[in-house]
């Protein structure tokens, strides 16, 4: 029992992780339909973001990168959008084909940049240590990821539903001809959501690095977990995002302490394909008024 217990800060932690990366997919997945295979590198742009401020910031690079890594990973999404996925809308298989090419493009791009070994980014001292929680250990660098995945959520949903902004995105993606009519700019609208959706992808790959050195591959092993906490939790569901992360992050965290890593991602897997039987639409769907 006492190790049951010690596996529920460890499963939190993951959680937050988790729900930092799929935050982004809440936008250009959820809202727009987009299926974003290059959202995985725009989480690698914020890592390498917090690596190249090393030389100026010195160990408080993670902290400075935070809205540096948001605008660069953004303003990524924002010319993939401009310069490519605008054509592809309500093509969601074109889509995937797109932005897997440009994921490879731009792997290969890192790779030349930065060399193909893992760097590391040096924490903030303050961040070094453990605090006991629940019965476990939990190091404050994890904690500060749940902090940092805590705030997010807060500024999305007051973004979603307390601004005159948030309020048009979600129009404009219920119904893009009816809000077209209404006079909101929907092409406007679609830059701003990829933006957004591409800075929190920067964001959670400056939290990465707390975790351990990051390399061009790093948004490959975190984009299928991504998309699995945005569907499992319904197509642009905040709420159930948020929920799934830390369903999925727990059930990894026993998963792997009962058996291995590799087993524990198997398990995983079949439980969202067996929960997506019952509830294909995920925990959350939204409810619309139709003429029946």
């Amino acid at each position: 029992m006492e190790s049951l217990i010690n596996q529920l800060p460890i499963g939190l932690s993951i959680g937050a992780v988790l729900l930092l990366v799929a935050l982004g997919l809440t936008f250009t997945f959820g809202q727009m339909g987009v299926i974003n295979m290059a959202h995985g590198e725009f989480i690698m742009a914020g890592s390498y973001t917090a690596y190249m401020l090393q030389d100026w910031a010195g160990s408080q690079a993670v902290i400075v990168a935070l809205p540096v890594a948001f605008a660069v990973a953004g303003v990524m999404g924002w010319l993939l959008e401009r310069l490519a996925v605008r054509h592809f809308y309500g093509r969601p298989l074109d889509t995937l084909l797109l932005t897997w090419g440009v994921s490879l493009v731009l792997q290969q791009a890192a790779r030349d940049l930065f060399g193909a070994p893992n760097v590391q980014v040096v924490s903030p001292g303050w961040l070094t240590g453990r605090v006991e929680l629940l019965g476990g250990n939990l190091p404050y660098a994890r904690l500060f990821i749940m902090g940092l995945a805590l705030a997010c959520v807060v500024g999305v949903w007051a973004y979603m539903n307390r601004s005159a902004q948030g309020r048009r995105m979600r129009a404009v993606m219920q119904n893009r001809e009816l809000a077209a009519c209404s006079g909101v700019a929907t092409a406007r609208t679609d830059q701003l959501t990829f933006f957004i959706g591409s800075g929190l992808a920067g964001v959670a790959g400056v939290a990465l690095t707390l975790i351990g050195p990051v390399g061009p591959s790093i948004g490959t092993y975190y984009i299928v977990d991504a998309f699995l906490v945005v569907v499992a939790g319904g197509l642009g569901q905040l709420r159930g995002a948020v929920i799934a992360a830390v369903a999925l992050g727990m059930l990894n965290s026993y998963a792997e302490f009962w058996t291995d890593a590799s087993l524990a991602k198997v398990i995983v897997f079949a439980v969202v394909i067996a929960f997506l039987q019952f509830r294909p639409q995920g925990l959350f769907v939204l409810r619309s008024r139709a003429l029946t």
